[in-house]
């Protein structure tokens, strides 16, 4: 499955997601996985907090009040992925 639509709008995030979780499961091939729900989240998470970042030149009270966060705790996951 293509990562675009045909006309190069990205698919939406819902099912790049989907695909990406599923394709993931897949290659476990009956393997036990645990903690899946917090190995998902830090996967999403870095990329979600550095596109903000860029989005936002940096500037990280918009980047808090972008994502929902207060400043310090955008700063406590910030310095958790090196992106400060």
């Amino acid at each position: 499955m293509s990562a675009t639509k045909p006309s190069g709008t990205p698919r939406p995030l819902r099912e790049s997601a989907h695909e990406s979780i599923s394709h993931f499961l897949q290659q476990l091939d009956g393997a036990d996985c645990t903690d899946l729900h917090r190995l998902v989240l830090a996967q999403v998470e870095e990329p979600l907090l550095r596109a903000v970042m860029e989005e936002t030149c940096g500037n990280q009270s918009k980047a808090a009040a972008m994502l929902g966060l207060n400043r310090g705790t955008l700063r406590t996951k910030l310095r958790q992925y090196d992106l400060l």
